[in-house]
């Protein structure tokens, strides 16, 4: 099997495009970078809002956060992207529903779809991160926030959130992982990201094993540079007499 394989099969001329077929590999990578990176803000940003929703003194707002955990959590991440895909577009007005179905490229409305599926998904895990890192903290810093006069927001913003964060950089590095891995759904919904130019690759070259070793080898040294980022990041944000510090 080993002395069967080609790696020149890379550096061969790509059947179009005016490319090699390493060129397709590499414009699969920018992809997946760019919609993890993307996904990932807006996962950020959902998970801290509904995260400090399902921590607050009020039934209503914690109720709101839970009901977004409950949905997007529990149904298969496959199935999210196709009722994104195909309902998405529909549940918008009108003329911007036939603008984005129409009239805007479909690559890019497939990336915007991903993103938006990929964020949600992946909000809702760092949104029980971002709770569990709240909770865990002594209940005495939010009364003591509040005694020195802040506002609740305030306290939040100043006090809980910087804390609690340094406390779940390990288990968003975790999710920053997944969502890296679980990118490669989006290419069920015609997104040609890394995955999926594996199987363009396979499909005109008819090299499994060349196409999806060099996916593997690529989606490791994401990852690697993910977690070496945020091992950074969490040495840098470390408080000493505190836990992780």
């Amino acid at each position: 099997m080993f002395g069967n394989w080609n790696w020149g099969i890379f550096l061969e001329q790509a059947p179009f495009g005016n490319a090699t077929y390493l060129d397709w590999l590499w414009a699969g990578t920018q992809i997946t970078i760019a919609l993890s990176i993307c996904s990932w803000i807006l996962a950020f940003i959902l998970g801290s809002l509904f995260g400090i929703l399902r921590t607050v003194p009020n039934r209503v707002l914690s109720g709101i956060g839970t009901l977004y955990v409950a949905l997007f959590r529990n149904v298969p991440l496959i199935v999210q992207f196709f009722i994104w895909y195909l309902l998405a577009p529909e549940l918008l007005p009108a003329s911007v529903g036939d603008w984005f179905k129409g009239e805007l490229d479909p690559n890019i409305q497939f990336f915007i779809i991903s993103v938006c599926c990929l964020g949600f998904f992946t909000g809702a895990r760092v949104c029980e991160q971002v709770k569990t890192g709240i909770l865990t903290l002594p209940r005495g810093q939010k009364g003591a926030a509040l005694a020195l006069g802040l506002t609740l927001p305030q306290a939040y913003r100043h006090v809980l959130l910087p804390n609690a964060y340094r406390i779940i950089i390990p288990p968003l590095t975790s999710e920053m992982l997944n969502m890296v891995k679980n990118s490669a759904v989006a290419s069920t919904i015609g997104l040609i990201e890394l995955s999926a130019q594996a199987n363009k690759l396979l499909e005109f070259t008819g090299r499994s094993y060349e196409s999806f070793f060099a996916v593997t080898v690529a989606y490791v040294l994401i990852n690697i540079v993910v977690m070496r980022l945020m091992k950074l990041v969490e040495k840098k944000t470390r408080l000493p007499g505190t836990f992780g510090g």
